[in-house]
């Protein structure tokens, strides 16, 4: 992190802050938004899940991609962690596991903006964790 030299440098922190705040935030009509929940479990922690989540905050924001990104506890698929639940606006959520880095760089270049599944997602009888 950058050090802070003048009341410039923190305005634009400040700035920075509000729109990752506002990206995981986004909450009046998430139903009209991609949704991301990332399990962050103790067992998810330990495995990068805050990573991959701040990660997938930055990379979206960057690319300008309007969604909704939350931490959720445990989805149940610690031998899988880190994972995500992903969610596009009319569709059904779809769990990806072994969620690092590189593979949430995937799933943001082709199942967010191609609308193509990719490999890793787990098990096809999934129920979301909000029933």
């Amino acid at each position: 992190m950058t050090k802070v030299r003048s009341l410039a440098d923190l305005k634009k922190l400040k700035e920075e802050v509000q729109s990752k705040i506002k990206l995981r935030e986004k909450g009046d009509h998430p139903e009209n938004l991609i949704q991301i929940k990332v399990s962050m479990a103790t067992c998810g922690i330990a495995s990068g899940a805050k990573e991959t989540m701040n990660f997938m905050i930055e990379e979206l924001d960057h690319q300008g991609i309007d969604a909704l990104v939350t931490q959720t506890g445990c989805m149940g698929f610690c031998y899988a962690e880190p994972t995500i639940e992903l969610t596009m606006p009319g569709k059904q959520p779809v769990i990806y596991g072994y969620v690092d880095k590189q593979k949430a760089q995937e799933i943001i270049d082709r199942h967010i903006k191609m609308n193509e599944l990719v490999d890793g997602i787990i098990p096809v009888n999934y129920k979301t964790i909000d029933d």
